[in-house]
Parts: C-alpha cells; structure tokens; sequence
C-alpha cells in the first residue's frame, strides 16, 4: 500500500460503510424484527470470517485472562451494542443516530480515564461538553420521525439513550481492546467476538425466528442484508486495520468525522427524514466534539485508533 493516500482512502471507506450501514439499518429494522436481524448479521458475518478463527504461526495461546477478555468485549461491543443500536434507530433517526455515534472519541476518553488512567486534555473535555450538548439538543429537538401514535416523545427519548448505550458499549470495545490487542490479532479478535455474539443472541434470534415469515422478504432486502453483515463485521474492520498500519491512531481517528456524515446523509437523502435546526445545531456540536477529540496536536493529541463498531 502506498501511504498515506491509499491509507486514508481505506480509513475514509470504513467510516463511510459504518455510518451508511448504521443508517440504512432503518430500512431492515422495516422488515426483521430486532433480535432476528442481529442474529442474521452474526451468522452470516461468521461464515465469512471463519478461516479468522485459528491462531496464526508465531501466535501465543489465549489465556483465561483473554477468554473472559474477549467474552466482556463481545457482550458489550457486539451483543449489547447491536441491540441498543437498533432500538434506538427504530425508535429514532438515522440522523440522531449519526450525531449521537460522534460521540465515540469522547466516550472512549473518559472510559480510558477511568479504567486505563489516561488523562484527559483540556481539548477533549471540550470535546465531551459539546458532545453532550449535542445530545442534549436532540432530546429536547421534535421526534425526527413524527409518523403517528407510533412515534412519541417519550419512545423518542428512549431511542436516544438506547443510542447512548451504544456509544458506550463501543468505548467500551475499544478500551477492552486496547488489553487484549497486544496478545491477540484484530483479525480473530473481530471473528472470536462475532461467534461470542452469535452465540448470546441465538436463543433471542430463534425465538423470533420461529413465528418469522422468511418468504415475504424482498429479494433486495437479502441482498441489503448481506451488504449490513459483511459492511459491519468484516470489510470495516479489515479496512480500518489496513489503514491504521501506515497512519498515526491519532491522525486516523480524524476520519470517524465520516461516520456521523454518512449516517445523517443516508437518513437525509434515502429514508427522507427531516432535518430541522436542532438537528443542524446538534449535528455541527457532535462534529467539533469530535474533531478537537481526534484532531493530531502533537504530544498532547489523544490515541484514537478506534475501530468500527
């Protein structure tokens, strides 16, 4: 790979899959019920990262120690946040969901605070206030979504903790990973916790499953389906990991600016949602948050290497 161009490019794409598969969820959440289409996602993105699974030459052994690693990292940055990201898209926006996604860097500033003892800048406080603000804007901004009885303030709200939840379940992955990243590779790291995910939500999946009519499902449907699965647990992660290679954590974290961007597009030009000036408030607070959490400041600039979700 010729750095830096080609890698900015895969970094670039990752984050664009991510926010557009993020937003184009809405669309299958019209079709699968939650718990089905999580376990789609997880089985289908497992056959093709099986040959992930064995340890590579020269690879020590997982130790008890990274088992339960790799079992909390699964739980929380796969199971968990998988759920709380489709409730709260459902409940929602794809655009909400976009602002509240920046609030990534942030989260995993203050996780690594408390769990890893990394201080925190000044540049990145600010980043967590507006981020919170941000948020905060969107809670008090009109459903995005106002399509009935269906779709209450209070069913709005809901649907932005629920995203919330899943940005700390993503800190969550990457502080997590920044333990067992030394002894595991990202690959198996990404194929060991899709098969902890495929096995927690199973039962939850069969259970909808059962009474699921598969037939009624359009064939482009499928075909966006397979497009989610293999987008969130096999091509982002493959890119990002390409890309991170040949770029500073902290220069690379500045391209998680295309996920919100993607995410509100997608919301904006396919599912024609409306965006009203809280929305642009809101969505220009998450941005800055999280250009002054990822933007490279030499010694002071904070690791951002985070993954897709």
């Amino acid at each position: 790979m010729n750095a830096p161009w080609a890698a900015y490019a895969c970094l670039a794409l990752s984050m664009t899959l991510v926010g557009s598969y993020v937003g184009l969820s809405k669309l299958l959440l019209s079709a699968f019920p939650v718990f089905l289409l999580a376990w789609l996602r997880f089985g289908i993105a497992a056959l093709a990262m099986l040959h992930w699974v064995p340890r590579a030459a020269g690879e020590t052994a997982l130790s008890r120690h990274d088992r339960a690693l790799l079992f909390l990292e699964s739980f929380l940055g796969n199971f968990l946040f998988s759920i709380c990201m489709l409730y709260g898209v459902l409940w929602s926006s794809a655009v909400s969901a976009g602002v509240v996604m920046a609030a990534i860097p942030a989260a995993v500033a203050l996780l690594s605070r408390m769990f890893l003892h990394e201080r925190i800048s000044g540049r990145v406080a600010a980043a967590i206030a507006c981020a919170a603000l941000g948020i905060a804007l969107l809670a008090v901004a009109r459903p995005a979504e106002p399509s009935g009885a269906a779709q209450t303030p209070w069913r709005s709200m809901a649907g932005h903790l629920l995203l919330v939840g899943a940005v700390f379940c993503e800190a969550s992955y990457v502080v997590i990973g920044k333990r067992l990243a030394a002894q595991v590779s990202p690959r198996r790291i990404s194929a060991l916790i899709n098969l902890w995910g495929l096995l927690l939500v199973t039962p939850l999946g069969l259970w909808q499953a059962w009474s699921f009519d598969f037939a009624a499902v359009a064939a482009p449907t499928w075909g966006l389906l397979l497009f989610y699965s293999l987008a969130a647990s096999v091509a982002t992660v493959w890119l990002w990991m390409r890309g991170l290679r040949h770029v500073p954590a902290s220069r690379a974290g500045v391209f998680t600016v295309l996920l919100p961007v993607a995410a509100a597009l997608v919301g904006v030009i396919v599912l024609r949602e409306p965006f009203g000036a809280a929305h642009a408030a809101a969505f220009a607070l998450a941005l800055l948050g999280l250009l002054l959490a990822t933007w490279p400041a030499g010694r002071d600039a904070v690791p951002a290497g985070i993954g897709p979700p």
